[in-house]
């Protein structure tokens, strides 16, 4: 989800905001270390098991915004074991946990909750165990950035409700192993809404039962691997339509959620060009859509919009931009609607391919920013395309690094969105070979896909496909929030020299550079070295500073 927008305001919140107490503070910095561990590290009482599948089957009182129900956990075990941790937050009650017909004992810590075995669970071996639960929800008051229940209503007083918990996580609502370093196999879905509501979730809509309460239960089956925090549900009074769109694979479903209120032809064209223009693109650039068993959505929803797999939550009222808007003020962002582009990108990036770890959800953010360039591109030309990554410099702050610190559930920079995709436009520009470059981006979702990575993951599958060493600059961009500084001095004999100038030692990485009419790529190191262009002089000196996001210093 792209929060470019929102920077400011959220920096003007905060300084409105009066200081915090100094016990505040500390339980801040107590939560820091101990939920958010319990959250963010992978100790043996989670590796000690991989999940399977989850069966979550709950009910939803809206008026009481209560949910109840249970989640059934099928797992293997990796090594043996007797006691494991899952995680559901603290305002959420454990009713019981259910296994081979007994009760479990339990006890909590935070939103952690740690289930004893009667018996030792053997290596290799497939159980199952059911967590009941029930409570309030977290409620979210400004969803998608804060997480929770949106609990809202249409303009014709129904209620209008989704979930969105990326960062605050999949167990603010349901239980698992609230990790993104392990997905279920596959899960079924089913949630029993009011009998005059639907409920849509990921995946394909299987069944639909009538309850004797007066209520309606929908089963939504999934059958790809899915990240917790993807797993969503939406209610509202929907009408639905369909579209074929044919895929690399195939002809697929594509269904939309929409409100009634909302159900013009319009709308529904609007929708259906976006989606299919949107696949067409990425499929070029990216391989075949990830998901095809479990069809595409788009399912409206009252806040803005979010990456749920197979089941896009999409708030972008109908227009093109970003609620109208163009952050790169190029012309180009107001040409595609936003969130079905950006969130879609996600189905590649965050959804295929996803990160152990929240800390390198840069991986995420800055590809998918980069692919509304690669939307552009596809449609209206590569200059074009890489106008609007330039236009976005503006929506970076260099605050801090890219990527957060691990096992604290913790994520880096904002910078991961637009700068990210700065990022990724100055390495296809080293890498100095479309063809190669989109050879690499569909390589890169076939041979992760379906899976989790981490930071070294990706620079050495970069490095490898590029033939270049790009350690070094990943480190500088992703790691530091520090821009190198590219020295160029030309001595009394008319030699140019040139070196970056930056903190990251051993420091290497390709410009283009060269005279008005040829650039060439050279690879420059932290020392001074010759440049050898012939007839390259101060005054005729051209530095390809527009695609690489770098400080110049002629000398």
């Amino acid at each position: 989800m792209n929060k470019t927008f929102f920077a400011s305001t959220i920096i003007a919140a905060f300084c409105l905001t009066s200081a915090p107490s100094k016990a505040q503070l500390m339980r801040a910095k107590d939560l820091y270390n101990k939920a958010d561990s319990l959250r963010g590290q992978l100790t043996p009482l989670r590796t000690c098991y991989d999940v399977q599948f989850y069966h979550l089957d709950i009910k939803v009182d809206i008026d009481n915004k209560f949910i109840s129900g249970s989640n059934l956990f099928k797992v293997k075990a990796i090594q043996d074991f007797k006691k494991l941790q899952f995680d559901l937050f603290d305002n959420l009650s454990v009713d019981k946990v259910e296994y081979e017909g007994q009760n479990l004992a339990f006890t909590r810590e935070y939103n952690a909750v740690f289930v004893t075995f009667p018996k030792t669970i053997k290596k290799g071996t497939v159980e199952t165990f059911k967590v009941y639960y029930s409570g309030n929800p977290i409620q979210a008051t400004r969803a998608p950035w804060d997480g929770g229940f949106d609990w809202k209503k249409d303009s014709n007083g129904k209620p209008f409700v989704a979930t969105a918990v990326q960062g605050l996580g999949a167990s603010a609502w349901w239980p698992n192993k609230d990790h993104q370093s392990d997905e279920p196999d596959s899960m079924l879905i089913s949630v029993a809404v009011p009998k005059e509501l639907m409920n849509v979730s990921n995946g394909r809509l299987i069944k639909v039962d009538s309850l004797q309460d007066g209520y309606t239960k929908y089963h939504w089956r999934v059958v790809n691997p899915i990240n917790n925090y993807n797993v969503s549900l939406n209610i509202g009074d929907y009408v639905r339509f369909r579209q074929k769109i044919k895929t690399e694979d195939g002809m697929m479903d594509a269904d939309y959620y929409i409100l009634r209120e909302n159900d013009t032809e319009e709308k529904r064209a609007h929708l259906k060009k976006n989606v299919a223009q949107t696949l067409e693109a990425f499929e070029y650039w990216f391989g075949p859509y990830p998901f095809y068993e479990d069809s595409y959505k788009i399912v409206e929803t009252a806040h803005l919009g979010m990456e749920h797999q197979s089941a896009i939550a999409y708030g972008n009222k109908y227009q093109n931009g970003y609620l109208g808007r163009d952050g790169s003020n190029t012309g180009w962002g107001k040409k595609w609607d936003f969130i079905v582009v950006h969130e879609s990108g996600h189905e590649w990036f965050g959804n295929n391919i996803t990160a152990k770890d929240i800390a390198d959800m840069w991986i995420h953010e800055s590809f998918t920013n980069y692919s509304e360039s690669l939307f552009i591109e596809y449609f209206y030309g590569k200059k074009p395309g890489q106008d609007y990554v330039y236009g976005n410099r503006s929506g970076i702050l260099n605050d801090k690094p890219m990527q957060g610190p691990y096992h604290v559930n913790k994520e880096g920079s904002g910078d991961m969105y637009v700068k990210g995709g700065v990022f990724w436009n100055m390495i296809r520009t080293m890498v100095d070979d479309d063809t190669k470059w989109r050879f690499i981006l569909r390589s890169l979702n076939k041979d992760f896909k379906h899976n989790q990575v981490d930071y070294n993951d990706i620079v050495n599958y970069i490095s490898k496909h590029s033939a270049l060493d790009l350690s070094k600059v990943f480190e500088q961009y992703v790691q530091t929030n520090v821009i190198p500084t590219l020295e160029i001095k030309f001595n009394s004999n008319g030699e140019a020299l040139g070196r970056w100038k930056t903190n990251v030692k051993e420091f290497k990485m390709p410009i283009h550079l060269g005279t008005e009419n040829i650039l060439k790529r050279v690879i420059l190191t932290d020392t001074f070295s010759k440049i050898n262009i012939e007839g390259l002089k101060k005054d005729n000196l051209k530095v390809d500073t527009f695609n690489y996001y770098i400080k110049l210093d002629v000398q």
